[in-house]
């Protein structure tokens, strides 16, 4: 099974014949090209056009993070997977607004249902949290009157308010959230969001580009410039899942401390160390299998993103409605 390969220090990648290796001040350490799925650049780094091309021809894209942990860019490779008609449904859905709210709704759903999993587990075993999962409820029960995306959207904005409201319940009282901030994140609970939320939204990309969707047309999020708008849409169901329970675990076991961040006047950042141990956890969140309850097989977690696009794809077609993914375990 092909991994992610995550590069967390400065360095070039070079290519010899059919060898790729990463060179830094520490030496030389050659890539399993044929054993990698996407690469994940978190430090400073070079290459030549010839390492670019190697890695598009053997379908491997890069994921490039800036300073401050956030998903910059994509060396994406030449789509394979093309399909007119699956492009022009993509458009024409969104182009019609009914056929639009239709999917923004049930993203923003199945992103507070998932949330909704997430607060049931813990109000039951640590924090009373009932008022909060009734507000989430209450919101979520409001989308149907909803004619507008702009109001979809409000609708989700109320949901993530009201969960990140009980991080400070949740978490241990040394890592105060308080609020969502994100460029920059002013503290360590905001660190790990965003972090987390780049990753998801490139390895969400990595599974839209195996499969025929066009990362840049989306239903909730609206489509522009200069943004693969797609990934933010089925990013929006895989968070709590993904990226939330990774912070759980890692803050509420004792996986990372105080130390395994930096802080200057108005950001908070995870340092080197840090990153690593959030990128272990993440890979092994991604790894993770759970009996597949339709497939009647064990899957992976990262496999369940890729299962969520070919459901919209036969959305589109017209051949099963589009039902967002929700937690069952």
């Amino acid at each position: 099974m092909r991994e992610n390969y995550y590069i967390t220090q400065d360095g070039i990648l070079k290519r010899k014949q059919n060898t790729v290796y990463f060179v830094n001040k520490e030496g030389r350490r050659i890539l399993p090209v044929d054993k990698i799925y996407a690469i994940f650049a978190l430090g400073s780094m070079t290459f030549s056009s010839g390492v670019v091309s190697y890695l598009a021809k053997k379908g491997v894209p890069i994921h490039f993070f800036n300073y401050y942990g956030f998903y910059e860019a994509s060396l994406y490779p030449r789509e394979t997977l093309v399909s007119g008609d699956v492009l022009v449904r993509q458009a024409g859905h969104y182009l019609d607004l009914d056929k639009r709210l239709v999917l923004a709704k049930e993203f923003v759903r199945g992103c507070g249902e998932n949330c909704l999993k997430n607060l049931s587990y813990y109000s039951r075993t640590q924090e009373d949290l009932t008022v909060e999962i009734n507000r989430i409820k209450g919101g979520l029960g409001k989308l149907d009157s909803k004619v507008l995306i702009e109001e979809v959207l409000s609708v989700e904005g109320g949901v993530w308010n009201t969960y990140y409201h009980c991080f400070d319940r949740i978490l241990p009282e040394r890592f105060r959230f308080e609020k969502r901030s994100r460029r920059p994140p002013e503290n360590r609970v905001n660190a790990l969001i965003s972090f987390g939320n780049s990753l998801l939204y490139s390895t969400v990309l990595t599974e839209i580009y195996n499969t025929q969707l066009n990362p840049t047309i989306s239903f909730l999020h609206e489509p522009s410039d200069r943004r693969f708008s797609l990934s933010l849409d089925l990013a929006e169901v895989f968070k709590p899942l993904l990226v939330d329970r990774t912070i759980f675990k890692l803050l509420n076991k004792g996986m990372l401390s105080e130390s395994d961040f930096r802080s200057d006047l108005n950001y908070c950042l995870l340092d080197d160390k840090g990153k690593r141990i959030f990128l272990r956890e993440w890979d092994d969140r991604l790894n993770t299998t759970i009996k597949h309850r339709k497939l009647g097989r064990k899957v992976s977690y990262r496999r369940l993103i890729r299962l969520e696009c070919y459901k919209l794809i036969k959305h589109l077609l017209g051949e099963q409605k589009y039902n967002a993914f929700r937690i069952w375990w």
